[in-house]
């Protein structure tokens, strides 16, 4: 038949039928002849060369079928040679050998291991039962088996080869177990994605891999991972509980809680999914407690139960995001704007993706006359949704930092920007007053060339902010100067026409009144 991954006639020619014959499994379909001494042993001696040659018929056929490609016929004919002959090692090495093709591994480890025990020198045997366990990720018994193919072909390369891939997979294992410890799940993930090249029918590895997927946020290839595990194993109960744990984690907590229940039900121990559970309806419940008590305007109490909820499960990247997203929100209403930038900022790192946090930021940054950080913002809310009003947000953000960067003539009066005429004109004289060069002639060079520029910069405030025109343009953030605007002025002409004295203005020192103390008189 030539060279095959299943053995040819000269391997499975008679194997098995110079041992003696050995009563058949009960649950057997091989016809049996049962022993009697007074029957003809040349009878006896050709009916089990007839079932013989019927099996290696059925062994020939399962052969030519295994050749082709046609794995499912090819398994029906080596079963019925094994139903016909149950004490041959080739049938269930050749039958192991086709349902290795057809990914059934278990079954095919099982067979191989029935073929061993049949002929402990099957070669074969033995390299297809360390394969089955290693697919299956059990390294260690798959050395066994390899290393007993070496005693039995010293000079065998594939099992060399195959020794080589089981002590690469558990050094993998190892240093998975290690990331895992230390948090390091892209590790994990990139030794498990290694171990299973050559252990790829191995659910174990394959769960570990979707439970850190998951744990990275990287929720849909964890689903996929844990449901083509479940389309194999409905009961496989490590995949439920990766299923819960991806919408846990995609804060889809009543469905989450859903598949840890089902997952207890089909492994009544297992930890994780009892801990996932009961984080999961903590969370729940402490994250709509801060809610009620935020509606209700407790904000105090809100901002502790969402302190509270965010030490549940640090790993739950988009709840948690949501809560600090929250607790930014009260804080903003208990004035706490610096520690709400805080927040949202924690917020946008565990999710970059979260407008809202965002959103929330900018105000903040708006609330503190961080206008540049505000802009930065609000274009990255308006790049992600180009709606009217994040562009009307952005827009006015803009025109605040403008403002920011020009005087701030409020500022410099000392008043409000909702400020009176009568309220500006009391802060320009007390202001004009207070920086008025004659009141600081007797100060350092260093000291009159600061008053002597405030005093410029109070007049120039003066002249725009009484002026009802310059001050509307100059409050809607135009540029007077651009606009064509008269912006030329004497400081001391200013002070002068506000004083009403028509010769002039000067500060005497009143030694009376001690040092410091002054009086004006006009001339």
């Amino acid at each position: 038949m030539g060279i095959r991954t299943a053995e040819g006639g000269a391997e499975g020619g008679m194997k098995g039928a110079h041992a003696p014959h050995l009563p058949p499994p009960l649950d057997s379909k091989m016809a049996t002849v049962d022993f009697d001494s007074s029957a003809d042993p040349e009878m006896d001696l050709t009916s089990d060369e007839e079932l013989e040659r019927e099996a290696e018929g059925f062994k020939e056929q399962g052969n030519a079928y295994y050749v082709k490609k046609d794995y499912n016929e090819a398994f029906n004919f080596y079963t019925k040679a094994i139903d016909l002959c149950p004490k041959n090692a080739s049938y269930y090495g050749n039958r192991a050998a086709t349902l290795m093709m057809l990914s059934r591994y278990r079954e095919a480890l099982e067979d191989s291991q029935q073929a061993v025990r049949l002929d402990d020198t099957f070669v074969k045997g033995h390299m297809r039962e360390g394969k089955c366990h290693l697919l299956l990720g059990n390294a260690m018994a798959a050395s066994r088996c390899f290393q007993k193919v070496q005693e039995l072909e010293p000079e065998n390369s594939q099992a060399q080869q195959e020794l080589k891939s089981a002590e690469s997979i558990l050094e993998f294992e190892r240093l998975a177990e290690i990331s895992f410890e230390k948090r390091d799940f892209r590790m994990v993930v990139f030794c498990m994605d290694r171990a299973l090249q050559s252990a790829s029918g191995c659910h174990r590895f394959k769960v570990l891999k979707a439970e850190c997927l998951a744990l990275l946020g990287r929720y849909p290839e964890a689903q996929s991972v844990a449901s083509d595990i479940l389309r194999m194993d409905s009961t496989n109960g490590d995949a439920l509980y990766v299923r819960g744990l991806c919408l846990y984690y995609e804060d889809c907590i009543d469905k989450a809680v859903q598949f840890f229940v089902q997952a207890l039900r089909m492994a009544p121990d297992h930890e994780k999914a009892r801990l996932a559970c009961r984080n999961a309806k903590a969370l729940k419940a402490k994250k709509e407690e801060g809610n009620k008590a935020f509606k209700e305007g407790s904000f105090g109490e809100a901002y502790d139960l969402y302190s509270e909820a965010l030490t549940i499960d640090p790993n739950n990247i988009k709840t948690n995001a949501k809560l600090y997203c929250n607790r930014a929100t009260v804080g903003s209403k208990l004035n706490k704007l610096e520690q709400a930038i805080e927040d949202c900022t924690k917020a946008i790192k565990l999710d970059e993706t979260y407008i809202k946090a965002y959103m929330r930021r900018a105000q903040c940054y708006m609330d503190t006359e961080q206008y540049e950080e505000a802009v930065r913002d609000y274009e990255k809310v308006y790049q992600t949704e180009k709606t009217k009003e994040h562009k009307n947000l952005l827009k006015n953000a803009q025109l605040e930092l403008k403002k920011s960067k020009r005087k701030d003539y409020y500022k410099v009066l000392g008043v409000d920007k909702n400020a009176t005429e009568d309220e500006i004109k009391k802060a320009y004289r007390k202001r004009a007053l207070m920086h008025h060069p004659d009141r600081h002639s007797g100060a350092s060079a260093e000291v009159q060339k600061e008053e002597e520029k405030k005093f410029k910069e109070v007049g120039e405030a003066f002249t725009v902010l009484s002026d009802p025109k310059k001050k509307s343009r100059y409050d809607s953030g135009h540029d007077l100067e651009d606009d064509d605007m008269n912006m030329d002025f004497d400081a001391n002409n200013i002070f002068k026409a506000f004083f009403g004295g028509p010769g002039g203005f000067s500060f005497e020192a009143n030694s009376s009144s001690g040092p410091g103390n002054f009086f004006f008189q006009f001339g």
